[in-house]
């Protein structure tokens, strides 16, 4: 599964991003939320007026800024998924379950690849360029195994102690809300860190603007505070889920500052897959505790 940082080989005919001082082009809304979708999920998303190239590789100093709306729209498979079997009676794991293979399905396992490199190459290598080398080999090691089986070990089963507690109506929109908000810590590594390798694939499609990371984050807290309301969910489970993100994204920051020296689209992705853990932790400790 190719990561952030090397899609865009997959289709070497793709029209190259603007140098980094020219000046970006903001396309509208809706083409980039378009965007967004394609390069991280698998959802078919047809060419849409004023796309001169839908296969062009993405400007991502300003598309990202629609990634809450696509990160939404992505989730959705998953959030029926998970509402209809729990409705159906199928139990809190086998439930989660389902929504969360579904979710690795829609996304083509983007994050956790992501998360399986940046395990091996953070913690199997010795010295920065070593690190960086293992985390571009396509194979899987041993530190990237256990993370990954892990990871999805308590997304899992954070997902279904929200749904045996508050129900599917609440898991779902527990999911989505997840799926909002764990893609802007990583968005504000990519903007606010230099990359580890200077020259590369991500490269390619450059690096978002300040600007851009904190237009997504303003959007991702207002859809997700919607979604609380109508599913359910409890505001201090948010709350509690954001200082969680806050501290992985600080924790995350200083480890790649350390052993890489920069950051990285595998580190990026592995992001998402602990922030999307912490907020689900954090509702389901919350619900535990009957505080909304």
């Amino acid at each position: 599964m190719k990561t952030i940082e090397d899609r865009d080989e997959a289709a070497p005919q793709a029209a190259p991003v603007p140098p980094a001082n020219a000046e970006p082009a903001w396309p509208g809304w809706a083409v980039a939320t378009a965007i967004c979708i394609r390069f991280y999920s698998r959802l078919p998303v047809p060419a849409l007026p004023g796309e001169a190239d839908p296969h062009a590789a993405p400007d991502f100093r300003t598309v990202p800024r629609a990634l809450p709306f696509a990160a939404l729209i992505i989730a959705l498979p998953a959030a029926f998924v998970l509402a209809g079997a729990g409705a159906a009676g199928l139990g809190g794991l086998l439930s989660a379950t389902l929504a969360i293979a579904t979710l690795a399905l829609t996304t083509g396992a983007l994050h956790e690849d992501g998360l399986a490199d940046s395990a091996d190459g953070l913690f199997g290598g010795r010295t920065p360029e070593r690190r960086l080398e293992i985390m571009k080999d396509s194979r899987l090691g041993s530190y990237g195994a256990l993370a990954m089986g892990l990871a999805l070990l308590l997304r899992v089963f954070a997902l279904a102690l929200i749904l045996d507690r508050a129900g599917p109506l609440a898991a779902s929109g527990a999911l989505m809300a997840a799926a909002v908000l764990s893609r802007l810590s990583g968005l504000h590594l990519l903007a606010g860190m230099a990359p580890a390798r200077p020259v590369g694939a991500s490269a390619s499609v450059g690096r978002p603007s300040l600007q851009t990371a904190w237009l997504a984050s303003a959007l991702g807290l207002l859809l997700a505070g919607g979604l609380a309301l109508p599913f359910r969910l409890p505001l201090a489970g948010l709350g509690l889920g954001l200082a969680l993100i806050a501290l992985d994204a600080l924790l995350v920051r200083r480890l790649c500052r350390r052993l890489i020296g920069g950051q990285t689209g595998d580190i990026a992705g592995a992001t998402q897959q602990l922030d999307e853990i912490v907020l689900y932790l954090g509702f389901a400790l919350m619900l535990g505790t009957g505080l909304s």
